[in-house]
């Protein structure tokens, strides 16, 4: 059995009563895929790693990238009711690097409309203050402008995303920010449980540290170009109208504004209600939208979509 977590709630956890009233009390279909999702990662850790160890590799990829989206659904408040069911459904990090705690108070965080793309508000922007920009070593400014493309992004990002989190995590808990150090104390035996079945599972440790840097690739795909530059915080969030393998592994968090309006709602009626309301969503974000992943990837495989700075900055 998973350890029942007493992780303190978040300020920014949602807390619409109403919403929580209407929904289920237990959203089954979110209770059956993590089931397949772990059943994925037991499977491919170790049958199909022994196998064929490349198709263990990329079972074990898409487990983990599907992990995280359903770690998204928790964060939410998916698949019940309960803060504390939902977290321990999702306690192991099959990722090894993100803790779970960080990204659910730095994602409620990024939840505040009013600060989407914001170079220091917003835990989640791409963007840079300009200012800081032009003091970075030719180097620096080379990795983020690769990193700024798609290829970039799923080649280096996942790396170039962990030192700076990691940094910016470090720099706290040395300024005495005892919520994030204890994030990544809790970290510690989420890490354990899969290392340990890692331990004893026939998948070499390279290979699940393989399958961790695909997983996390996959996820880059979705953040890539979820929010933009604009002058109005509600023409900032992507809408991607895609309904193919790479939106079920996001949770259809490609129709990110639905997302955003209706946090509330699981993933499977969002395509129901962005149906039902499509030209109001696409008013909302101003027409940012694109038809297709394949679309994105036409578009900007080796192609960046916005500067590095913030174009629209006007500093603090």
């Amino acid at each position: 059995m998973q350890p029942q977590l007493d992780i303190p709630p978040s300020a920014g956890q949602p807390q619409n009563r109403r919403a929580s009233q209407d929904r289920a009390r237990v959203e089954w279909p979110t209770l059956a895929l993590l089931a397949l999702c772990y059943a994925t990662w037991v499977y491919g850790t170790t049958g199909a790693a022994t196998l064929w160890l490349p198709l263990g590799i990329a079972l074990t990829a898409l487990a983990i990238a599907l992990h995280s989206s359903l770690c998204h659904e928790a964060l939410h408040g998916h698949p019940s009711r309960s803060r504390r069911v939902n977290e321990t459904l999702v306690f192991p990090c099959l990722c090894l690097v993100i803790p779970y705690v960080r990204f659910r108070d730095t994602h409620l965080a990024h939840h505040r409309e009013e600060f989407l793309t914001d170079p220091y508000d917003d835990p989640e922007a791409n963007y840079l203050d300009p200012a800081v920009w032009a003091r970075l070593p030719r180097w620096a400014r080379a990795v983020l402008r690769l990193n700024n493309t798609l290829a970039g992004r799923m080649l280096i990002g996942p790396l170039v995303a962990q030192l700076s989190f990691m940094r910016s995590d470090w720099q706290a808990i040395r300024k005495g920010d005892r919520d994030v150090l204890y994030a990544w104390l809790w970290h510690i035996p989420a890490v354990a449980i899969v290392l340990a079945w890692i331990s004893y599972a026939p998948m070499p440790v390279w290979a699940y540290l393989l399958a961790v840097w695909i997983g996390l690739a996959v996820l880059k795909i979705r953040t890539f170009l979820e929010h933009r530059a604009h002058e109005r915080a509600s023409g900032r969030t992507v809408v991607i109208e895609d309904r193919g393998p790479l939106a079920w592994i996001f949770l259809n968090n490609n129709l990110h504004v639905v997302h955003h309006m209706h946090p509330e709602v699981p993933w499977y009626h969002l395509p129901a209600l962005y149906a039902a309301r499509r030209e109001h969503f696409l008013r909302r974000n101003d027409g940012y939208v694109y038809r297709s992943y394949a679309q994105v990837f036409r578009s900007y495989l080796w192609r960046a979509k916005d500067p590095v700075p913030h174009p629209l900055w006007r500093g603090r």
